[in-house]
């Protein structure tokens, strides 16, 4: 890297730009940097296959498009039927320079495999990098283009594509100042499914060293689910379920198609709400032989660090932003709490546990706890079983907005782990601009994040067979020998097994 701010990368050489965050003004930001070729034309549902180099130097000012996706949840990128479709890109950010050995960190965004994009304003690297990393965030195939079955097709498109992004970072970031042998690999939500996802696959073994997964979803699709989902969209699109049938209709159609799927009638006597997804990695093919807790739980990926954690009241986002929600009486909740696996005095011991709560109230918790929470817990505790070195957190932070109804919701961790308070995102969860006790909080995560990049220790003791110790982040953090949620035993025999 010059002064010019010009780097020099397997593909060409590309220009950066000083990030206009940077309080110190020493992050140069990297944006739009392709690493796979457009997943489209030729290789529409293939594996993602090299980026065609160029010859004058690339102008990475701009972040570059995102992968085709509708407006069906909070956290969707403005998509349109004019939007390029060259969406396999990255962005760095980095105040090191090349012959420095900084730690990598490398961020797969969320948003239920069907949303989202690296250029979220709450993604923004610069924190990250002023503290001492080297950040690359990545775009990666979305909804059908992305998890989709397509017979004769690799399933898990989605992954491929952000192995082939941790592949470029193997080759390139030491250009760029940052350490290939040290590579940390962090996602939230469908992002952390996806991290905990190439933890387990073979084609993403030794391409990174340590693991950062907020809210990890434990959705999992197997081969027969996905062919089955796969099968009503082809119908809604209007076409076979066929390769080049599907092939031939534009990203529109397959959105629209999903669109129609998700809008279908509910199912069953639980409670009644729309889903937000019907995609999920699929399990039980070579990209992902089996279910990244089997993985763990093996021993696996015991040669890799991971901090694992989740919001107290993760669910709360959906049900308070716009999700669709009947609840007829105790018999939907029994249903569903059944549906997720639990036994039959669950909604019982819920009620006990928390006095007062309304029938909503207790659909968030057993959903939260089901989705996000208890999978979590479940990863840390197997791992470290395992021999694997896990550290554990919760983030009780209550939101201020909307009169306080969103509690320590999905995805409010964000903004305070990326120091990024400030962003519209942040300012809308605090309800106004961060305070001095909010921003002492993301400086601590920040800084956790950096130190366990650094050196796999994040600042608390390790999870070991014994105890589960937790790290409670808050205005004034906790810090806790063990985990004693009052319904871990619940949780105890609940498989989550792929659906």
């Amino acid at each position: 890297m010059d002064a010019e701010q010009t780097v020099t990368t397997t593909g060409g050489s590309i220009r950066g730009v000083a990030s206009s965050r940077s309080d110190s003004g020493a992050v140069t930001a990297y944006r739009g940097i392709p690493y796979a070729a457009a997943p489209f034309g030729p290789h529409r549902f293939a594996a993602p296959a090299p980026a065609p180099a160029w010859t004058d130097v690339r102008e990475c000012v701009d972040f570059g498009p995102p992968a085709p996706q509708g407006g069906q949840m909070v956290g969707a990128a403005p998509w349109s039927p004019d939007t390029p479709l060259d969406c396999l890109v990255l962005n760095v950010w980095t105040a090191a320079r090349e012959g420095d050995r900084a730690p990598v960190l490398v961020w797969i965004h969320g948003g239920a495999y069907i949303v989202g994009a690296a250029s979220e304003a709450t993604y923004d690297g610069t924190r990250l990098a002023e503290s001492g990393l080297v950040v690359v965030s990545v775009n990666y195939r979305l909804g059908f283009e992305g998890f989709g079955h397509v017979p004769g097709r690799p399933d898990n498109r989605g992954l491929l594509d952000q192995a082939a992004a941790l592949r470029w970072v193997r080759d390139n970031i030491a250009a760029f100042g940052g350490d290939p042998g040290n590579v940390t690999v962090a996602g939230e939500s469908a992002g952390a499914g996806s991290v905990l996802c190439l933890m387990a696959s073979p084609g993403a073994r030794g391409l990174f060293r340590r693991v950062i997964a907020h809210s990890v979803p434990g959705d999992h699709l197997g081969l027969e689910s996905a062919r089955r989902v796969s099968e009503r969209i082809a119908e809604a699109a209007g076409v076979p379920l066929d390769a080049d049938a599907l092939a031939e209709l534009p990203p529109e159609r397959l959105l629209e198609a999903t669109d129609t799927v998700l809008a279908g009638p509910s199912r069953g006597p639980g409670v009644k709400a729309k889903p937000f997804t019907c995609y999920a990695p699929v399990v039980g093919g070579p990209e992902l032989p089996e279910p990244p807790l089997e993985t763990v739980a093996k021993g696996g990926a015991h040669d890799i660090d991971v901090l694992l954690g989740h919001n107290a009241d993760e669910y709360r986002l959906f049900t308070e932003l716009g999700q669709s929600v009947e609840i007829d009486g105790d018999a939907a909740l029994e249903a569903t709490a059944a549906q997720v696996g639990l036994p039959e005095d669950a909604l019982s011991r819920y009620r006990r546990t928390l006095p007062g709560a309304d029938p909503r109230d207790l659909y968030c918790a057993i959903m939260g706890d089901a989705l996000f929470a208890q999978y979590t817990v479940a990863l840390a505790e197997a791992h470290a079983a395992a021999g694997g070195r896990a550290h554990f957190f919760r983030f009780g932070f209550r939101s201020p907005a909307m009169g306080g109804r969103l509690g320590a919701c999905h995805a409010l961790d964000l903004p305070f782990a990326f120091g990024n308070l400030d962003t519209d995102f942040g300012r809308f969860l605090l309800d106004g601009p961060p305070e001095p006790v909010h921003r002492g909080l993301s400086d601590r995560m920040v800084a956790a994040w950096r130190d366990f990049a650094a050196s796999g220790d994040p600042g608390w003791p390790a999870v070991t067979r014994e105890a589960t110790a937790v790290k409670v982040w808050d205005t004034v953090d906790e810090l806790h020998a063990t985990d004693e949620s009052p319904l871990r035993d619940l949780w105890a025999k609940v498989a989550f097994a792929p659906r």
